[in-house]
């Protein structure tokens, strides 16, 4: 199986506009994170988490071409607002994409961009628009979608939730606050882990470093990237700061487990 990372970055992007700091002027590549999304492929189906507003950017610069369904973590702009640009993959399959999340979060896509979901909604001739089915999974039910079965986590995100994701031995959380003891349970036996770190400091809605680190320790899988990183951090300061075992992730990183 495959990781693709196509975004590492916070809500803000790096570049921040407007922002004179080290990290925003970086000549390393990695140090330049869009928002946060990422591609799991095993053999036959891919799977996309999120759609963040750069999503053709990223796609493109991954050399991903389609995806054969969309897991979407929670409803805030930085992880949906570049869902129009699946109309590239709905239009060249003729058929709808399959989005998979909580149920607030299919309620709210649905409502905030009706013309995707309602077949009542058509384009004019001669145009196009993307296509796509809503699902509402259950946390701790595991849905199968293609080869690949998705257990959807619950965990807490300030006031709201998300979903985290075990895919086989792939467990991908983002904008976590904390992780409850039943995603412990779901995450045992992970091979690859990723997890949101935020700040050095606690914050109301998302892992602090210390907390992710907490938190990688004690699901003990082989290999931890972080995600969701800030201009406050150098890749490569970060890399050589943290323990052995857990790394920063960056735009276009590949990672491959066994299945």
């Amino acid at each position: 199986m495959k990781l693709t990372f196509l975004g590492t970055g916070t809500s803000f992007g790096i570049p921040q506009i407007g922002c004179g700091c080290a990290v925003c002027h970086s000549n390393d590549p990695r140090d330049k994170r869009t928002r946060v999304g990422a591609v799991i492929e095993s053999a036959t189906t891919s799977l996309l988490i999120d759609t963040p507003p750069e999503l053709r950017l990223q796609l493109v610069a991954s050399g991903i071409a389609s995806v054969d369904a969309v897991l979407f973590t929670h409803d805030h702009a930085d992880h949906t607002h570049g869902i129009d640009d699946l109309r590239a993959i709905s239009v060249r399959t003729g058929k709808k994409l399959p989005f998979y999340g909580p149920a607030e979060t299919m309620a709210s896509l649905s409502q905030k961009f009706s013309y995707i979901f309602d077949d009542a909604i058509q384009p004019l001739p001669g145009t196009f628009k993307p296509e796509g089915s809503a699902t509402a999974l259950t946390p701790g039910v595991a849905h199968r979608i293609g080869d690949l079965d998705v257990m959807p986590i619950e965990v807490p995100h300030g006031r709201s939730r998300v979903f985290a994701y075990r895919v086989g031995p792939i467990g991908y959380v983002t904008d976590a606050k904390s992780i409850p003891e039943s995603a412990f349970a779901q995450l045992a036996g992970v091979k690859l882990l990723v997890l949101n770190a935020l700040f050095r400091v606690e914050h109301p809605s998302h892992l602090s470093f210390g907390e992710a680190i907490a938190v990688a320790r004690r699901v003990g899988a082989e290999r931890t990237y972080i995600t969701h990183l800030t201009h406050n951090d150098a890749h490569a300061e970060l890399e050589a700061e943290l323990p052995a075992g857990i790394a920063p992730a960056f735009d276009g990183l590949q990672v491959t487990v066994d299945a």
